[in-house]
């Protein structure tokens, strides 16, 4: 009877020290890392240890995936539109610059002297009258009025070769240009004599300068020999040519 009751005790305490050593088991497979648990029972940890740790290389992939961005074509700027009245002003300038030059038009007030080689009674000084023409000697009246100087000279010797000599030579030189005008909002408004480099500025002088009424950024000129009397605008600067007329207007405020 002893012997029954000592082994059913010996076996129930067994069974309790399995239970709680499973118990063990259990909470320690919870808490122990797979490295740790390879140490403690002598079980290799799994190669796959480091399946949580992020692969750099999909990313990488994934970034050079991306497609790079085309570059962006810049319009070609467009032509600005040239304006008409712009180029209409600068055209008569360029013509008329340089007084003396040989793309220089006569015009009525204009006095020349005219030389014709070795023929001294056929030289002299002549001004281009009312009617745009010179009064020369033998041949008579030649047409000088928005003509250039070479022209006048070609004409002369065109004239003279007919009957009168033979393979005749003029030259005509500028002696005094016929005047500017100047009008509008200046001290004195009026005719003045042409010299030579004359622009706006040097025009107003001329007439006493400005008065407090002038707007100066308004002003226009009417190109000498301009039969449409078309007005451009010109500022103080620009070139005066004989004959030409500016007008200072009066400014509003």
């Amino acid at each position: 009877m002893l012997v029954r009751r000592k082994a059913a005790a010996s076996s129930s305490f067994l069974r309790r020290a399995g239970v709680f050593a499973g118990l063990a088991l259990v909470a320690l497979s919870l808490t122990v890392t797979p490295a740790c648990a390879g140490k403690l029972f002598g079980v290799n940890a799994p190669h796959n240890a480091n399946r949580y740790q992020e692969d750099p290389q999909p990313a990488t992939q994934a970034t050079a995936a991306i497609p790079a961005e085309a570059p962006v074509q810049k319009a070609a700027p467009t032509p600005q539109e040239p304006v008409a009245q712009v180029q209409a002003a600068q055209q008569p300038m360029q013509q008329a610059s340089g007084g003396s030059g040989l793309d220089y038009r006569l015009g009525a007030g204009d006095r020349l002297r005219v030389t014709v080689f070795g023929e001294p009674d056929l030289s002299g000084d002549f001004e281009v009258d009312s009617t745009g023409r010179l009064s020369m000697p033998l041949i008579g009246q030649v047409q000088a009025t928005n003509t250039t100087i070479s022209q006048v000279s070609k004409a002369i010797e065109s004239l003279l070769s007919q009957g009168y000599l033979r393979d005749p030579k003029v030259s005509i030189d500028v002696l005094n240009y016929r005047p500017f005008f100047i009008l509008g909002e200046v001290m004195k408004p009026g005719s003045y004599p042409y010299v030579n480099g004359l622009t706006v500025v040097n025009a107003v002088a001329l007439a006493g300068g400005y008065t407090y009424r002038a707007d100066k950024g308004d002003i226009t000129i009417v190109r000498a020999g301009d039969t449409s009397k078309t007005e451009y605008k010109i500022d103080e600067v620009g070139e005066v040519m004989p004959g030409d007329v500016v007008r200072v207007p009066e400014r509003f405020f």
